[in-house]
């Protein structure tokens, strides 16, 4: 991909001043920037994806010699820790998230090395900053909305999620749900409140409903590649919203998995369209436009030659974008691909790229990535809302 060189400040266009053109072609163009043609706005989604979509999680671009590490460190409570820093990592992390690094730095280099030898625990900065304090939220784990009212003894008679068949196809396995639904909130008829209230604060069920988003957005999607616990669910579907900073800060501080899912499907309904975080009024794509082109979803991160880490988005469509230099498949994160760099058409902000098939016979022929950290979502204002900063707040 392209990036500056050089430090900088966090909120800098990574990405559209060095440019990766291939070597063979040296003479200059006379008009560098080239107007996408509104026209693309028109094109038909594609039936079939035969993209391999294990290659972008693989990341294949960094060369054979890289090494991939997995784990967790968990320490006692109430301990204070000393955590080694990657100054030049910014990024806001999700737990269980892929970090994909590129280090130059000897003293990063040799660092990282002790910790592979040692509990490969370290930490990243989301902005630039001297000093913090941390605090570690305890996750708090609800009880069953029914458990205060259901009888131990009658518990034994329901019908667990375990034996759920996975087909969600068949219109059988629909109203299988309904009866399983219907007969899990039966004890709502001894008190005040209607089933439909307490399915609306139940973990199963809002598992549910967002796995019904997730499969809009990615179609071949299985549900037994998802996690089946709801608090790592509930993570696994924060990593791929494209939500800024403020939003993502909001989920990450929610202690509940419960609440943490009805904030993330409080986005997926309210959330229209994605536009450019620098001018803030000018489009860029909408929710209808997202779709998976990856085992991790539709949003994974990924890193430059120089080390900058970009959370991208995969939409089939996007407007009010200039394309800047000529399309390149050196370091394509998709495999198959050649990128050229997307600017917003009005502020002339790094959005991301565009990835056009380098054969005639891959689908799709096109797709745009997008960086989160160019990108702000449009929720529509409520009249609740009204006289309140840009920030929304989410459903609780």
């Amino acid at each position: 991909m392209a990036a500056e060189e050089g430090g900088g400040e966090p909120h800098n266009n990574m990405g559209n001043h060095l440019q990766l053109v291939p070597a063979e072609s040296e003479e200059e163009e006379d008009n560098e920037m080239e107007v996408e043609d509104q026209g693309s706005k028109d094109a038909e989604k594609p039936n079939v994806i035969n993209f391999d979509t294990s290659l972008p999680t693989s990341h294949v671009y960094l060369g054979s010699d890289m090494e991939e590490f997995h784990g967790r460190t968990v320490h006692d409570d109430d301990s204070c820790q000393v955590i080694p820093v990657l100054p030049h990592v910014m990024v806001m992390l999700i737990p269980g998230q892929t970090l994909p690094l590129q280090l130059f730095s000897p003293q990063e280099v040799s660092m990282v090395r002790n910790l592979i030898q040692k509990d490969r625990t370290f930490a990243v900065l989301a902005y630039r900053i001297q000093q913090a304090k941390v605090q570690i939220l305890p996750e708090r784990v609800l009880p069953s909305t029914m458990s205060a009212v259901q009888l131990q003894s009658l518990s034994r008679c329901h019908i667990f999620p375990s034996s759920k068949p996975r087909a969600w196809q068949d219109r059988a396995i629909h109203q299988w749900w309904q009866k399983y639904q219907k007969r899990k909130f039966h004890c709502a008829s001894l008190t005040s409140w209607p089933p439909w209230l307490y399915s609306l604060y139940d973990a199963e069920t809002l598992m549910e409903r967002v796995k019904r988003q997730l499969h809009e957005w990615d179609e071949n999607l299985k549900d037994e590649s998802l996690p089946t616990n709801p608090i790592d669910f509930s993570y696994r579907v924060a990593a791929c919203l494209p939500i800024d900073d403020a939003l993502r800060i909001q989920l990450l501080e929610i202690g509940s998995a419960v609440q943490r899912l009805r904030c993330e499907l409080d986005i997926m309904n309210k959330c229209t369209s994605l536009c450019c975080k620098q001018c803030q009024d000018t489009e860029i794509t909408t929710k209808n436009e997202i779709f998976s082109l990856s085992l991790c979803g539709p949003m994974a991160a990924y890193v430059n030659p120089h080390g900058y880490i970009h959370e991208t988005l995969t939409v089939y469509k996007a407007c009010n974008l200039n394309l800047s230099g000529r399309p390149s498949t050196e370091h394509s994160w998709f495999p198959g691909y050649a990128w050229t760099i997307a600017q917003c058409r009005i502020c002339a902000n790094h959005m991301g790229w565009k990835f056009t098939a380098t054969k005639k016979d891959m689908s799709p022929q096109k797709f745009w990535g997008l960086t989160r950290s160019a990108l702000l979502p449009r929720i529509p204002e409520t009249e609740e809302d009204s006289g309140h900063d840009r920030s929304p707040l989410l459903c609780l």
